[in-house]
């Protein structure tokens, strides 16, 4: 497969996993690092960024144009994946894996392949909670949500205090990127920013490392090429947690 063409796909079914986020499954599996992610073409409407939540399957939220279409659609409608591309998370035992709302997608197989011993799921509510019961089955799940309908009251960076950090090997995270901060911010406090895995998200054109729409402040690196996963070391004094660029280049606050 030439990963700068798309290849096409079928859905073959779909799964509301949430009111607003659903898994689309499709006829073609895709050997990938968790973390990875793939350039989904959805005909006639654009192309984004999404990262895999499993070897044939994409966990979408609707958030805009793109993510509408594609959750518009329905079992047996094609859409077009290139990649898998970028460089995804360490394989390492012993992982502490943090996700909030569609961060938890690719963490999942991350956690389903063995590597994740404690997990802190967060989200707004618990109806928006992903993947639950999945990740129970592998690994020791921690919840936090915004109103406390669901596990403990907080954000997912209350959950880390009191734990004992230094025994894991690495942090692995994704989520929003102001929640991803904090939790960078902690583990900088802690003397463990090297530790920390983050997936940052970033509008994207080529998703090949050509057209430098998704450089991140001060190095210029790719987030489609040396990321999508950076570590804490290389995100300090970035951009990261201040803002990111729109379309046409512009600085984004978060």
């Amino acid at each position: 497969m030439n990963d700068r063409l798309p290849l096409g796909v079928k859905i073959r079914d779909i799964k509301h996993e949430t009111p607003s986020v659903s898994t689309l499954r499709f006829d073609h599996s895709f050997m990938f690092i968790p973390g990875q992610f793939v350039m989904v073409w959805v005909p006639g409407t654009d192309e984004i960024p999404m990262a895999l939540s499993s070897e044939d399957s994409i966990t979408v939220q609707n958030v805009g144009e793109a993510t509408a279409a594609l959750n518009a659609l329905s079992a047996g409608d094609m859409i077009g994946i290139r990649g898998p591309f970028g460089n995804g998370f360490p394989l390492e035992q012993d992982t502490f894996a943090i996700a909030g709302g569609l961060g938890a997608a690719p963490l999942l197989p991350l956690a389903e392949k063995g590597f994740v011993k404690t997990f802190i799921l967060g989200a707004k509510t618990a109806t928006d909670l992903l993947f639950l019961e999945r990740l129970g089955r592998v690994t020791d799940v921690h919840i936090l949500t915004d109103d406390g309908s669901a596990g403990r009251k907080g954000f997912a960076v209350q959950g880390m205090e009191g734990l004992p950090l230094r025994d894991y090997s690495q942090v692995c995270v994704c989520g929003p990127e102001r929640m991803m901060n904090g939790v960078l911010s902690y583990l900088l406090k802690e003397g463990l920013g090297d530790r920390g895995m983050f997936s940052l998200h970033r509008y994207m054109k080529c998703g090949c490392g050509v057209c430098g729409s998704c450089c991140i402040d001060p190095t210029g690196a790719r987030v489609c090429r040396e990321g999508p996963v950076f570590s804490g070391t290389e995100l300090t004094g970035s951009e990261f947690g201040r803002y990111s660029r729109d379309g046409s280049g512009r600085k984004r606050p978060l």
